[in-house]
């Protein structure tokens, strides 16, 4: 449009048309917001309503099931919680005047995209989220799926990704703590790249972003606005990649972890010094999204001068500059009497300011380009008040054909020599094998904080060095569990992610939560969605854990193929001393060995079905969530009174897996006999081995500390069995093995062996 396209105009011309269709828009969405205007949107005003209205940043499809977790948390559930869903991020009290904020977002479409820039902007965004509270961010956390481990584009894509997650976290000197990797064909044409921050702060620093106090200034401040990211993810996890890729290719946004790195002590400073009102990102929407939210969230209106807004591209039109998702970019609104402390300040850190504008009484948001009005909008449609979907859902026809083909009557190894191979074979296998190639990639101990890390259960930092107040975070999700039944799958992942957080010693505490799932417009993928949020909700009431935020990602699909339904669940858990944290490897010779829990015959959706046989169907595992709870409180017991001095989640791969870790983990060996376990269960050894029925745990406990743990275990009516003990310490220059028997000797590997298998997987597809 060569002609400024103004409101005057647009009121002038309504039969003008525009390119909303293109843009993402429905008929019946520019119809809204033509009524809601009283006239046809400017261009401008199209490209605001356009990325605010779009799958990603609204939540049209999902926000009438994601009011469960509000409707469903308890005043018991709110004692803890300091700010709750629909800000920046979730906080929580910790003790002590400590507070924590926490959460999970996806940055899947633009990482496959541009791997290495999707993934580092990803972790930039959760970053400045957690930023905006307040708090300064002290670690990272990541999710990620990827295709076949043996296709070409895998290829392409992993390295790329983990060198953006691991580059940006690393300039910014946060460590990455934890998270997942798996690789499933289902995600060959989609990845995961789910990204989580931790940030921590005083209760007195906690701060919300919105723009009251009319004649307030309105600052822009961080790098300058570019065309990378025009329409970025706001508009590209809005819709399906089709056979050959995205329809819509706007720019992947580019990140400069060394300007956000100047950004986060800045805005700390800003906080610190009393001169903002608040702090908004600009992530998903750009200015679109922090000009609306803030006036949406405040109480007058806002008056914005775009021509103004420093870029680094001059040949930006208006609406581009409203839709850039440029990275490092913060909003802030300051009292007049403080810009001077506050431009001080960001010139001391070498952070470009400018004031665009200012809070006005009128209600609405009001955008000019030299001189001319561009927007004039009531915020909170823009914001707060798009369009609201109750898609139709249906049961997919052939989950019952699905369910009813269970790995239960898959053939099992029987002789010692074939469970020998099939514990190599998946100890070796693409999901459980060693993710050391690409976690020697991040820094997991930078800033001193780091008590306990990858490939630990769940990862541990200090938050208050006099006392060791610290917090556990983990991160989970099960896609294949979620696929055979997406409500039960959805739990299973919150009680491994709960469970993974008590075996380091800390007692559960809130939730974040990622939701991946297909496309919403399908009534399959919105059945499988709606389960698995009823299904979380249910859960979190039943484990007294709050959600406190978290992030929907629809549309993860290629052609008419969805991914798994693949809910990332986050827990985060305190600790009164981190010193007391529990690592998941044993250490010494001679320690016992229980397991806790009960073993049964679940095989489904399990990584030996997959492994093994290439076969996913059946019913995923029994979720006891009352189960859980107790389980946890033994955990967290046994740790604070020094009672366990390792413990390890029987989750993918069960106990053959765990026994794995454990053993590789420092280098001890063990002896472990399953008969006792095998009678006591009513089941097979193959079945005690690669069974992955929740709820279990195995700890290694110091032999004086037996009798008052088993008795705790006894009280608690927790089931518990001695399956084993530690022996051999590869440091001492032995050859420590596992050894596994039950009636009569089974097998005997060396750890060098399993080493070798365990280590050689993604070198040998990557390269070293």
């Amino acid at each position: 449009m060569s002609l400024l396209d103004t409101v005057d105009h647009a009121a002038a011309t309504p039969d003008h048309e525009l390119p909303y269709g293109e843009l993402g828009l429905k008929d019946d969405e520019f119809e809204r917001i033509c009524t809601i205007l009283g006239r046809r949107p400017t261009a401008c005003e199209l490209a605001m309503y356009s990325v605010m209205w779009s799958e990603h940043c609204s939540y049209k499809s999902s926000k009438t099931h994601l009011r469960q977790f509000g409707v469903k948390t308890t005043d018991a559930m709110r004692e803890k919680l300091l700010v709750g869903i629909g800000e920046n991020a979730g906080v929580v009290d910790i003790g002590d005047g400590w507070a924590v904020t926490f959460k999970v977002e996806s940055h899947n479409h633009p990482s496959y995209i541009e791997p290495h820039q999707g993934a580092a902007t990803g972790v930039g965004g959760i970053v400045r989220d957690i930023l905006a509270m307040g708090a300064r961010p002290v670690a990272v956390m990541d999710s990620l799926r990827f295709g076949a481990l043996d296709h070409p584009d895998t290829a392409r894509v992993v390295p790329g990704v983990v060198a953006g997650v691991g580059g940006y976290g690393n300039c910014l000197g946060l460590p990455n703590v934890g998270g997942e990797v798996i690789f499933d064909p289902v995600y060959q044409g989609n990845p995961l790249v789910n990204a989580l921050c931790v940030g921590t702060m005083r209760h007195e620093d906690i701060h919300l972003a919105n723009a009251t106090g009319e004649g307030n200034l309105v600052v822009l401040f961080g790098s300058r606005t570019g065309g990378d990211g025009i329409g970025g993810v706001s508009v590209l996890a809005s819709e399906t990649f089709d056979e050959g890729g995205p329809s819509k290719r706007p720019a992947v946004q580019v990140g400069d972890p060394f300007a956000e790195k100047l950004l986060i002590e800045c805005c700390l400073e800003l906080f610190h010094a009393g001169v903002v009102a608040g702090i908004q990102d600009l992530g998903g929407a750009g200015l679109s999204c922090a000009t609306s939210e803030l006036a949406s969230a405040g109480d007058g209106g806002m008056a914005v001068r775009l021509d103004t807004v420093p870029l680094r591209d001059s040949s930006l039109r208006p609406e581009e500059v409203l839709m850039s998702e440029s990275q490092e970019r913060m909003m802030a609104v300051v009292e007049p009497q403080h810009l001077d402390a506050f431009m001080a300040i960001t010139g001391k850190w070498e952070v470009e300011a400018t004031v665009i504008g200012e809070v006005t009484g009128t209600g609405r948001l009001q955008i000019t380009w030299h001189g001319e009005t561009v927007v004039d909008v009531p915020p909170r449609t823009v914001a707060h008040e798009g369009p609201v979907y109750v898609r139709p859902w249906a049961r997919p026809a052939d989950m019952d054909v699905l369910q009813a083909d269970p790995a239960e009557a898959l053939p099992r190894p029987t002789t010692g020599e074939e469970l020998r191979g099939q514990v190599l074979q998946l100890a070796g296998s693409a999901n459980l094998c060693s993710r050391a190639w690409i976690t020697d990639q991040y820094d997991r101990y930078v800033l001193g904080n780091t008590a306990m890390a990858m490939p630990d259960d769940a990862g541990v930092v200090r938050v208050d060095e006099e006392s060791g107040l610290g917090v556990a975070v983990s991160l989970d999700a099960n896609g294949r569990f979620a696929h055979l039944d997406p409500r039960v799958g959805a739990q299973l992942a919150l009680a491994e992610s709960y469970r993974n957080v008590a075996t380091a010693g800390a007692v559960p505490l809130a939730v974040t939560d990622c939701l991946n799932f297909g496309s919403p417009e399908d009534p399959g993928v919105m059945w499988q969605f709606s389960e698995a949020v009823t299904g979380l909700a249910d859960a979190c009431v039943e484990l007294g854990v709050p959600v406190t935020g978290g992030n929907v990602s629809f549309y993860n699909q290629t052609g008419h193929e969805p991914i798994h339904p693949t809910p990332v669940v986050g827990v985060l858990g305190v600790l009164d001393d981190v010193a007391r944290r529990t690592p998941s490897g044993w250490a010494l010779p001679g320690q016992q060995i229980f397991l806790l829990g009960t073993t049964r015959e679940e095989l489904s959706g399990s990584e030996w079905a997959w492994e093994v046989h290439g076969h996913l169907g059946g019913l995923p595992p029994v979720v006891d969530l009352e189960h859980e709870k107790v389980l946890a409180s033994v955990l967290v017991n046994a740790s604070r009174d020094g009672l366990i001095d390792a413990a390890h989640d029987l989750s993918e791969g069960g106990l053959s897996q765990a026994l794995v870790e454990g053993c590789l983990r420092r280098g001890v060996g063990a002896r472990v006999w399953l008969g006792e376990l095998c009678e006591r269960d009513g089941i097979d050894v193959a079945t005690a081995l690669f069974s992955e029925s929740a709820g279990r745990v195995v700890v290694a406990v110091p032999r004086e500390e037996e009798v008052r743990f088993t008795d705790m275990c006894t009280a608690r009516g927790i089931a518990h069995l001695r399956i084993g003990v530690t022996d051999g310490v590869e440091a001492d220059g032995e050859e420590a093995v596992l050894d596994v028997s039950a009636d009569a000797p089974l097998f005997t590997v060396p750890l060098s062996e399993l080493r070798a298998v365990h280590t050689r997987t993604l070198p040998e597809v990557f390269g070293s």
